[in-house]
């Protein structure tokens, strides 16, 4: 929607989160004075609101928050409001909802980098950033990573790129995509939040099915799920096969920090840079120097002769499965579970039992689930892995040292949510790594 249909419409927020927070920042700088609706569902956001342009407002707060609705023009919705409820499917018909998403790459008159996926969008949307900045283009670094993007248009020039990671939720019901699509990979997730799988497929299709011809879609050849979405594109298409090569060609010989894993990311970011007219050296520079994030199959150290693994972003069994896959068969203990979100943990058990993995802490909820899994398939005579259920991060890492061999691997990849125990995943591989360390300095003797 295009910022001058909305002067004169009756506009509400739907969620009051960061996104709704830096929307109606946003709204309020173009349409001074302008009332502005805002619906949640928590009943003290009104008190949180410290904003004095927030007494411009008119509140619908609680259980009825979603009546408010069929009041207004527009409804501009935060992504972490579910698709779902009626309210929210009638104003989807009647054509009410857009998003932040929507409302800026309608209005950006600068080129767009969008990068999506199950697994990987950081990691690549940091990389795509410092290989821009570094062939000294003027970019942001926006979205779920980065900052919110709206007030961005307010002081937009046209000689600048935004690289914008994207998730499914900010792609759903997209009627418009970005000049540079990035799909790295697509996994069963938010499972709870969309229909089916295949409703998940397509709200991350939205990347690029609006795109032109005159518009690069780069995109993981080895996806079966992404190389199909990829045949709807009228986008210039970059399939990235081979890794290796890609870096030869800069000049990386290897990968120039802890794992092979970060291949794909890497090579999308070399594209995004040849794309933009990047030098090669720089290109090469940009990733020599780059930091990968935290969470990410991080490397924490060795303590007591054990190599410690945080992994803590692994929401999903495939990403565990990788992370055993890339870490191999010294892997001799490994923390798993979490929310339970309804997903199957057969391939990974698979994967638990093909690697011999010898030690499983195990989180609740699905700790239980994947402890069931595994008596269900391992046979009469074989060996099952040792079991611990613990019920905070302390008793996990505490236990880890205890059982874990020197020159072995302890492994963080829990393959779940952390809903429930913890905060999200960052406060559940921060404590990991806190205890870690902890326990990696104090002697065996001493009380803790």
């Amino acid at each position: 929607m295009k910022l001058e249909e909305l002067k004169n419409k009756k506009i509400l927020i739907l969620g009051l989160g960061k996104e709704g927070k830096d929307t109606f920042e946003f709204l309020s700088k173009i349409f001074p004075g302008k009332i502005i609706g805002i619906a949640d569902q928590n009943p003290n956001c009104k008190l949180q609101a410290t904003d004095r342009k927030l007494k411009r407002v008119k509140w619908y707060l609680g259980k009825s928050y979603l009546k408010a609705l069929k009041n207004y023009d527009v409804i501009i919705k935060s992504p972490g409001v579910p698709i779902h409820l009626p309210e929210v499917e009638r104003a989807y018909k009647e054509e009410k909802i857009t998003s932040q998403t929507e409302i800026f790459l309608q209005n950006c008159k600068c080129k767009v980098v969008g990068i999506t996926g199950t697994k990987g969008k950081s990691t690549t949307a940091s990389l795509i950033y410092k290989v821009l900045k570094e062939g000294g283009l003027k970019v942001h670094l926006v979205g779920n990573i980065g900052k919110p993007v709206l007030n961005y248009l307010i002081s937009q020039r046209e000689d600048e790129i935004f690289v914008y990671e994207l998730s499914s939720h900010q792609l759903y019901n997209l009627k418009i995509s970005p000049h540079v699509a990035v799909f790295l990979n697509i996994y069963p997730e938010h499972l709870d939040y969309y229909k089916d799988f295949k409703e998940y497929l397509m709200a991350k299709a939205n990347i690029t099915l609006w795109q032109r011809k005159n518009d690069f879609l780069i995109y993981n050849f080895k996806d079966k799920n992404v190389r199909e979405i990829a045949k709807k594109t009228k986008a210039k298409k970059i399939p990235i096969k081979d890794y290796s090569k890609m870096l030869k060609d800069i000049g990386i010989k290897k990968i120039p920090f802890y794992g092979e894993f970060y291949g794909l990311n890497i090579a999308c970011a070399i594209e995004v840079g040849k794309i933009f007219g990047v030098k090669k050296e720089k290109i090469k520079r940009a990733i020599e120097k780059f930091n990968p994030l935290p969470h990410r199959l991080e490397y924490v150290g060795k303590f007591k002769g054990i190599e410690f693994f945080n992994d803590s972003l692994s929401t999903i069994p495939q990403t565990t499965i990788f992370a055993l896959k890339t870490l191999g068969e010294r892997v001799q203990t490994l923390i798993l579970g979490g929310y339970d979100r309804g997903l199957n943990f057969k391939e990974l058990v698979k994967e638990v039992l093909k690697m011999k993995v010898k030690n499983l802490i195990l989180f609740p909820e699905t700790g239980e689930k994947i402890w069931r899994e595994i008596l269900n398939q391992v046979k009469n005579g074989s060996e099952l892995p040792k079991a611990i259920l613990v019920q905070n991060m302390k008793d996990a890492v505490k236990t880890a040292f205890k059982i874990t061999e020197k020159r072995r691997i302890c492994l963080l990849s829990p393959a779940s949510p952390s809903f429930g125990i913890f905060k999200d995943y960052k406060e559940r591989g921060d404590l990991f790594k806190k205890y870690v360390k902890y326990y990696g300095k104090k002697s065996c003797g001493e009380k803790s």
